[in-house]
């Protein structure tokens, strides 16, 4: 297949896209400006702004699939106040994604995944309160409903993501890494209560080149590998960085996992089982592993 992965400089997005060329796909990645990191840089790449271009120069023209993993997050939003979170993402998320998808539809794109997040699935109650939570269901519902007899739409919903691609700097990873070896001075060193579920982009990876060739059109697959209480993840990496502890759990705001990242609401547990797996082939069991490989690498 000739593929479109957009975000595909990112972590998510670039695992996708190395792993559908080892694959043996086209793929080209579409973002803003181009990776520095060797593996990403060495893919095609077309400049793009979903939120912004028009995209009717042709541009979307001659890819058989689409791979959308840059839906904005709390990561983009503008902490200046010069815009509320809602006017934020219903312009960048709500309307411009689903445009898009049909923008590549009109293209004669025939398949696309769109890779979105849990909150709807498993926490629906924040649907209407928590301005991404609402925009994430917004845009995933608009961008499923464009689906028919010749566009087949899935979008595979992810819980926390842990991955690595070697030369990609990940700012909180290597601020968590730091945490764990005791090398952040006076922060203070305890587990925030509750936990989740996580996912390797690896996993992620896999469960795209499925859901590209077999998935089921219209449907919102919940993904998902390991529930971990905040505990148990967290001395995973403190045990990865050579600095074991048996961590207490407090209520105070912690400064690795704030709350203002915990969108089922701080110290919600969000722990779940699908069947995603089995129907979209990706291994689990991943975590423990990927966090010994992320820890090393920061180590070098």
């Amino acid at each position: 297949m000739k593929v479109l992965v957009v975000g595909g400089t990112g972590l998510i997005g670039g695992d996708i896209a190395l792993y559908l060329t080892s694959r043996g796909h086209n793929v080209t990645i579409m973002a803003r400006k181009p990776s520095v990191v060797p593996c990403l840089a060495a893919l095609p790449f077309m400049q793009g702004d979903y939120v912004n271009d028009s995209l009717d120069d042709e541009r979307l023209s001659g890819f058989d699939a689409l791979v959308f993993a840059a839906a904005a997050d709390i990561r983009a939003l503008p902490m200046d106040g010069s815009v509320s979170p809602e006017t934020f993402y219903s312009e960048v998320n709500d309307r411009a994604v689903p445009r898009f998808f049909a923008a590549a539809r009109d293209a004669g794109i025939a398949r696309a995944v769109y890779i979105g997040t849990f909150y709807p699935q498993v926490a629906p109650e924040r649907i209407g309160i928590c301005p991404y939570v609402t925009s994430r269901h917004l845009t995933d519902t608009a961008v499923r409903a464009l689906s028919s007899a010749t566009f087949n739409v899935c979008s595979l919903n992810a819980p926390f993501v842990l991955g690595h691609i070697d030369g990609l700097d990940i700012p909180h990873i290597g601020a968590l890494v730091a945490y764990a070896k005791g090398q952040l001075g006076d922060l203070p060193v305890f587990a925030p209560p509750g936990g989740t579920n996580h996912i390797s982009a690896h996993s992620i990876s896999v469960a795209t080149l499925a859901g590209l060739e077999d998935g089921e059109s219209g449907k919102a697959y919940l993904v998902g590998d390991e529930n971990m209480s905040w505990k148990h993840y967290l001395e995973l990496w403190f045990s990865a960085a050579g600095n074991p502890q048996e961590l207490a759990v407090k209520e105070d705001e912690h400064p690795m996992l704030p709350s203002v990242i915990m969108f089922a609401g701080a110290g919600a547990t969000v722990h779940y089982e699908t069947e995603a797996s089995e129907e979209l082939g990706y291994p689990r069991q991943q975590i423990a592993g990927l966090i010994k490989q992320v820890v090393d690498s920061y180590s070098i």
